[in-house]
């Protein structure tokens, strides 16, 4: 039985830092907590049609915050950098 690979690759991860290393062909997904590096390499090229060099995946826990007053909890989340070769290109938005 196939999985849905579209499950794999949440939303784009858009921030000033992920802004600047997208030039240099270095794109930042969110992506399901349970996925595997294959697995988001094969969701990438099935979405983007582009087979990625190198995917690096980072875990990011969740933490304790403190606004206004309230005690609260971000939630944690997995993100992946997912490089393509010199050249290429996605649009992401």
């Amino acid at each position: 039985m196939k999985k849905d690979l579209n499950a794999f690759i949440i939303r784009p991860h858009i921030t000033e830092k992920a802004s600047m290393k997208a030039e240099g062909g270095v794109y930042v997904f969110e992506i399901a907590s349970n996925a595997t590096k294959a697995q988001v390499e094969k969701a990438f090229e099935e979405k983007y049609k582009f087979s990625p060099v190198k995917v690096s995946t980072v875990t990011i826990p969740a933490k304790n915050v403190f606004v206004r007053g309230k005690r609260g909890k971000k939630s944690g989340y997995k993100k992946a950098y997912v490089y393509l070769k010199k050249g290429d290109k996605i649009e992401t938005l």
